[in-house]
């Protein structure tokens, strides 16, 4: 997901994105432990969005605290 579309939801869009995204990473990591995925860039893809989701929240949080 890029930066650009996540900015254009709501902060509560944002925070459920990020949800399902931990979410989706945890279950990505113990698949891949158990047998190699097919991809495993994917993880690192996941990892790369939660990070933004985690920083354009923090900024839209910022913003509606001024």
């Amino acid at each position: 997901m890029k930066a650009r579309e996540i900015r254009d939801l709501a902060l509560s869009d944002v925070a459920m994105k990020l949800a399902e995204a931990r979410d989706e990473y945890s279950k990505m990591k113990l698949n891949h432990a158990v047998s190699p995925l097919e991809n495993p860039a994917k993880i690192k893809d996941l990892r790369r969005t939660i990070a933004r989701l985690n920083t354009i929240l923090c900024e839209m949080s910022a913003n509606t605290t001024n």
